[in-house]
């Protein structure tokens, strides 16, 4: 049993997308087990003054309709705030997405939330501490046998192949053909391999920079020397290629 010397909240959050920034909550869960083992839950919906957009309601299932009627954040800030009073944090993949981006709404609402002297718990770190994502650790998990060579392209490569085959056979759902996996798994809809731009509704935005999560058409248009900075810039080719197709297209279309 976990010996807590304080109580231990578990939060995870729904949203209405993934930008730290600019995104808000529209739901928000709290499991505070306390010293003695015992459970608490708090759940909320909570109206984020903000169209929640279909891509994200088609994960989590919420829908403006849901929480035209919730409170929002600023109303509930000090609630969750009492709750959380005294508290360690932890989730799933906590750190780099809930805690940040409950802190913004703290702030947001000018609810003075303090992160001193709290422990912060990710439990995502531990499974992937504790079971490493290695090509090695993969090929010891699905085949049962240990990677002799590894680093080397041949046997990296050919440890590869049998993996795969193992998860055709471990995973039905999977089906056995290439279409049927990238189905069941999701396929990375890629605009140039470096990232710096991602699609977003259908449309290539920034991911990086002071115009990270804009449209990249949007911004050729007002400030074409942006085009060359980037081109003149470090980037990779193929992102300065990509940067050069949507720029001609944009520009086609101005004209």
């Amino acid at each position: 049993m976990l010996q807590l010397k304080k109580p231990l909240a578990f939060i995870d959050l729904e949203t209405t997308g993934i930008n730290l920034g600019t995104d808000r909550i529209v739901e928000i869960a709290i499991v505070k087990i306390l010293t003695d083992g015992t459970r608490t839950v708090k759940r909320k919906l909570i109206n984020p003054e903000m169209p929640i957009p279909k891509a994200s309601s088609d994960i989590h299932g919420i829908t403006d309709e849901m929480v035209k009627d919730a409170p929002t954040f600023k109303q509930v800030g000090h609630e969750l705030k009492q709750m959380l009073d005294g508290c360690d944090l932890a989730g799933y993949n906590s750190n780099r997405f809930d805690i940040p981006l409950l802190m913004e709404e703290f702030l947001r609402s000018q609810v003075d939330f303090d992160m001193r002297n709290r422990k912060l718990l990710d439990v995502q770190n531990i499974f992937h501490k504790m079971e490493p994502r290695t090509l090695s650790a993969a090929y010891k998990f699905y085949c049962q046998k240990n990677l002799d060579g590894a680093h080397s392209a041949e046997v990296d490569a050919s440890a590869t192949a049998e993996i795969l085959e193992a998860q055709v056979e471990r995973y039905p759902q999977l089906g056995n053909n290439i279409d049927s996996i990238l189905k069941t798994i999701g396929e990375d809809v890629i605009v140039d391999f470096a990232r710096r731009f991602v699609m977003e509704n259908g449309v290539e935005v920034f991911n990086f920079g002071k115009f990270k999560g804009r449209p990249v058409a949007d911004v050729l248009k007002a400030e074409p020397q942006y085009y060359d900075w980037m081109m003149k810039g470090d980037f990779p080719q193929h992102t300065k290629q990509k940067l050069t197709e949507i720029y001609t297209r944009t520009m086609l279309k101005k004209g």
